[in-house]
């Protein structure tokens, strides 16, 4: 077996805030949760967990590839519930979506104020 990605620890203020904001936009699968972790599963099987760390939360960034029907889903999503978003990462095209890659992109923060990045197409 070649390495593949398998999860990844998201820092939160809120734990359970953060995984319903992650689980309401992308539509993402409850896994089961443990200790510390409250977890959601994406399609491709890697596990997202969310941990509140004693420590000052640095801005990390996370890109999501989608397709388009969900890009639609959730970008309209972001609209009704008046979540700022970007089309690009310095944040100076508000309101917009991008169309690089030949795809369709937007940037927006989650609750800890992490840079999220909805793709719809992968740079490579």
């Amino acid at each position: 077996m070649t390495a593949r990605f398998n999860h990844t620890i998201i820092a939160a203020t809120d734990r359970e805030e953060s995984a319903a904001f992650f689980r309401d936009i992308f539509e993402l699968a409850d896994a089961p949760s443990w200790g510390v972790f409250t977890n959601l599963l994406c399609e491709d099987g890697v596990l997202l967990q969310f941990a509140e760390p004693p420590v000052d939360i640095q801005r990390q960034h996370y890109a999501f590839l989608v397709d388009d029907e969900l890009f639609d889903r959730a970008y309209r999503r972001l609209c009704e519930r008046e979540i700022e978003h970007w089309a690009d990462p310095h944040f100076q095209q508000p309101g917009e979506i991008n169309d690089g890659h030949g795809g369709r992109g937007v940037y927006f923060l989650d609750p800890a104020g992490h840079g999220i990045e909805m793709i719809t197409r992968p740079y490579l």
